[in-house]
């Protein structure tokens, strides 16, 4: 496979695995559009090769922190090459759960908002004990409405809208009790490499049968899609959520503290 040099994402090919890290790190491995095209692009070269598993990974203090707010308050909306579009998204995180290729996210640090629809979407999830995991949407008066339908496939309604109404963050253990996680250690390295070395036995003709066999055993319906995009369209186009979004990222006020938005 040649030309992984992608802007957002350090690719490392070992064996028949693909270490993926985001590297958005001024920007706190938030998600933009070219984000997004990216790992597309990958997941689809990574789908007709001899690879078997994806781990991705974030920096060790930030896995992944959703949607980069610095576009949509309008400091970035000129450049329609980082937009975001939350139909791509979708697709993404779609593409994630169906490639014939095991996703293993590897997760050190914090997880917000979009983020977890990476840790949704994924086959595996091993966290280290310093890994925490939140979804803070409503806060804002957003709706994580793309992250849902894979969570919801993930970890149930109830436990996922509980994370979605509370906005809590919770610790790596908490997410493990609740399914978000599949394993947890201090030593998550260590971890990890203990289940690749399972993992890389399994042929692609293999995984490739049983991950079509468990998408048809848990399916998200297709009509998933265009409530979910509807919905995110929605919310982010509010002049009011705009505005404290705005607020937020010019002058590091949350909306409750803003005496006008929270009437």
């Amino acid at each position: 496979m040649d030309d992984l040099n992608y802007k957002s994402l350090r690719v490392t090919l070992q064996d028949r695995s693909c270490f993926i890290r985001l590297q958005r790190l001024g920007n706190n491995n938030s998600i933009d559009g070219v984000m997004i095209r990216e790992l597309t692009d990958l997941y689809s070269r990574l789908s007709q090769s001899a690879i078997t598993v994806a781990i991705l990974e974030g920096s060790s203090e930030v896995f992944c922190s959703g949607a980069d707010f610095k576009l949509i308050s309008g400091e970035r909306m000129q450049d329609d090459e980082l937009m975001l579009d939350p139909a791509q998204l979708y697709e993404l995180w779609l593409l994630m759960t169906t490639a014939p290729l095991i996703t293993v996210s590897h997760v050190t640090g914090s997880v917000n908002a979009g983020g977890m629809g990476f840790i949704a979407a994924s086959d595996l999830v091993i966290a280290n004990t310093s890994a925490t995991f939140c979804l803070s949407e409503l806060l804002f008066g957003l709706i994580p409405a793309c992250v849902m339908p894979f969570l919801i496939r993930r970890i149930g309604v109830s436990e996922a809208h509980y994370l979605a109404l509370s906005s809590i963050t919770i610790t790596a253990e908490s997410a493990k009790n609740c399914g978000l996680v599949n394993v947890c250690d201090s030593h998550s390295n260590q971890l990890l490499r203990r289940h690749l070395s399972r993992l890389e036995k399994l042929s692609k003709k293999t995984i490739s049968r049983y991950k079509s066999f468990i998408n048809e055993l848990a399916p998200i319906p297709n009509s998933m899609k265009e409530i979910a995009v509807r919905t995110n369209k929605e919310v982010f186009t509010d002049a009011e959520n705009l505005h404290a979004i705005n607020e937020f990222v010019s002058n590091g006020i949350y909306p409750w503290e803003n005496t006008k938005y929270a009437e």
